[in-house]
């Protein structure tokens, strides 16, 4: 590391950029801690599986079912029986719709296999099924 001396009068133009590292660092220290808290909103124990690539999607619409039996879609509550009607609501305004079903996996299965079915009757055939790795 070289130092200057103050021997002659011209003026030091360099740009301390310490200060700068330092803000950069713990910006990324934030960011790092809290991105995995933005991920799960709604608390669901996900099946283990072999690790697979997802295809490119562009704001898939979500269908979780919690330990309770609650079916959400994108955060919102619905109920059982009004899944079908509102997955055909979302099917007329976006025809290219991909949905993402991901349940909990202490959730009976025939909860599960109501709900693909509605997904399957409101004429989605784009479905994944999310599980963790």
């Amino acid at each position: 590391m070289a130092f200057s001396t103050q021997e002659s009068d011209e003026v030091l133009s360099e740009m301390n950029v310490t200060p700068l590292v330092d803000v950069m660092l713990v910006l990324l220290v934030v960011f790092i801690v809290t991105a995995p808290m933005l991920t799960n909103a709604i608390p669901i124990n996900l099946p283990k599986t072999e690790a697979v690539a997802p295809p490119d999607q562009k704001d898939p619409l979500v269908v979780s079912i919690d330990a309770a039996g609650k079916i959400f879609i994108n955060k919102d509550e619905i109920q059982p029986d009004l899944l079908q009607g509102s997955l055909q609501a979302e099917k007329d305004k976006n025809t290219d719709l991909r949905v993402q079903l991901q349940a909990d996996d202490s959730v009976d299965y025939g909860v599960v296999a109501k709900a693909m079915a509605s997904i399957e009757k409101a004429g989605i055939t784009k479905l994944a099924v999310i599980t963790a790795r």
